[in-house]
């Protein structure tokens, strides 16, 4: 069997942005490389074997987070695998940056998988992102895998509220350019806000978060990570 840490692990070129920038200018310089190499078409996979969920907590303070990622069997939703490691951010607060900050401790705690995910399902956006270009374009880029971002709460864009059935969506634009999809996944239920991040269509990533969201607002992959973090965080501090 191969090393299951290879599939995680950044090669080429998009393996210089896994080192954390020093400098906001340079951090920019990194995000102005890596967005032309991001997939926003896909299709991506229909029927994804494994699905993974990536969350971070922070403490109190803000000097320290807990990485976490649960990997769920995409037909049952029961978790297969999950690794977490607490650590330091990476990187200042920065509007539109955030990613450097969690980059790192997302990537080790990939590494650790002995389960290879198909689809990566991170707690934010991707291309719905003041600059094209969130946690789930770069995490994807950088990984080489599939990757979407479900967030609870959009950083940017217009949109009207769905219809109130589970399955309703409306756009989110920005700027006149349709960034993601405003999707609501429980009856009566706040939307949840889906964008593509890497090697995924819009249309099939809004069909996983559906199948990801049986009985919840937020995908069962979410939910798992969010949960793994938050007690590594309790138990460390």
């Amino acid at each position: 069997m191969a090393d299951p840490s290879a599939t995680h692990r950044p090669r080429g070129p998009e393996a210089r942005a896994q080192r954390p920038p020093r400098t906001e200018a340079e951090a920019l310089a990194v995000q102005d490389r890596m967005r032309p190499l991001a997939d926003l078409v896909g299709p991506g996979p229909t029927a994804p074997a494994t699905v993974a969920g990536l969350d971070v907590a922070y403490a109190e303070s803000g000097d320290r987070l807990a990485a976490a990622v649960t990997v769920l069997d995409a037909r049952t939703l029961a978790v297969v695998d999950r690794a977490v490691g607490v650590g330091r951010p990476a990187f200042p607060y920065v509007p539109g940056l955030f990613a450097f900050r969690e980059l790192p401790a997302l990537l080790d705690v990939l590494e650790k998988l002995t389960v290879r995910p198909e689809l990566l399902v991170c707690d934010g956006h991707g291309l719905a992102h003041p600059r094209r270009f969130g946690l789930a374009c770069h995490l994807g880029v950088v990984t080489g895998l599939p990757a979407i971002g479900v967030g609870k709460t959009p950083l940017v864009g217009e949109w009207e509220p769905p219809a109130a059935r589970r399955g309703a969506w409306s756009p989110l634009r920005d700027g006149g350019e349709v960034v993601g999809r405003v999707l609501r996944t429980r009856d009566g239920v706040k939307p949840v806000f889906v964008s593509v991040g890497h090697r995924m269509g819009l249309d099939n990533a809004c069909a996983r978060v559906l199948a990801l969201t049986p009985r919840y607002r937020l995908p069962e992959t979410t939910r798992t990570a969010d949960r793994l973090c938050r007690e590594a965080l309790a138990a460390a501090c």
